[in-house]
């Protein structure tokens, strides 16, 4: 276990998975976090956290599977999957997960993005609302779709390709007038390699049949509802072999992660 620290106004704890007791805090009020961003990058795709561990640590959140096998997505308590090919299927309790955030939704904040938005009109719209406090916030937004354009990737397997190798092969799939659900976290820039700076954001249709991590969309005729959790702590854990802080994460390496390198 390490020290907490504060970074700007983000309250941040850490822990090595299975040395000691785990500081639980008021899970309520914070995100939790399985690994960090620089891990993954590296290729670190095997876990050593279940889902049935990850359910006590919130009900909404993003993700993925053991051996990078699709995207996950954690809402209203459901844990789903996000295939190669955007179908959705529930994820076992016994399931390994080498990243994951998450956090006990609870919405502080309740406004709309006008009809017709894309993503950065949605994102532009929580910037907007929330400014620039440097802590986490989740979010949700419901709306019906023109269009939402998503990626998953298939099951890996060893020797693992870094991540960046990877997403040249992802699985990209388009899917129109759908109502549903895109929903993750806006992170500050902490500059130490443990989540994306900015926008993480999957998506699910109302159905809970097709889904991915989203990266451009359009909304249809009327406006979209968002809500937003203001999450001032973040708790990691990370699996043996893995440091909380890693090297920095360029923006050419975010742009890539989050928007197909765009």
């Amino acid at each position: 276990m390490i020290d907490e620290q504060l970074i700007g106004a983000l309250h941040l704890s850490s822990a090595r998975r299975g040395e000691g007791p785990v500081d639980r805090g008021d899970d309520r009020r914070r995100a939790f976090q399985a690994s960090t961003l620089s891990a993954m990058l590296d290729g670190a795709y095997d876990g050593d956290m279940t889902f049935a561990e990850l359910a006590r640590r919130g009900d909404h959140g993003v993700g993925t599977l053991n051996g990078c096998d699709g995207e996950m997505i954690a809402l209203d308590g459901r844990f789903l999957r996000a295939d190669h090919t955007g179908a959705i299927s529930e994820v076992p309790p016994e399931a390994q997960t080498p990243f994951a955030v998450l956090t006990f939704f609870q919405p502080r904040h309740r406004f709309t993005a006008p009809a017709g938005s894309d993503f950065d009109r949605l994102c532009g719209a929580v910037d907007e609302h929330l400014g620039e406090e440097p802590i986490v916030h989740a979010l949700r937004i419901e709306a019906s779709f023109e269009s939402v354009l998503c990626r998953s990737v298939p099951k890996q397997v060893k020797p693992y390709r870094p991540l960046a190798e990877l997403l040249a092969d992802q699985c990209t799939f388009e899917f129109r007038e759908v109502t549903g659900t895109i929903l993750g976290f806006r992170f500050p820039n902490l500059g130490l390699g443990l989540n994306v700076p900015g926008y993480h954001l999957h998506f699910v249709d109302s159905e809970r049949r097709r889904g991915g991590h989203a990266l451009e969309c359009r909304t249809g005729p009327d406006p979209a509802r968002i809500e937003v959790d203001d999450l001032a702590s973040l708790h990691v854990e990370t699996p043996p072999g893995v440091e909380l802080v890693g090297e920095r994460v360029e923006q050419d390496d975010v742009d890539a992660l989050e928007r197909g390198g765009e």
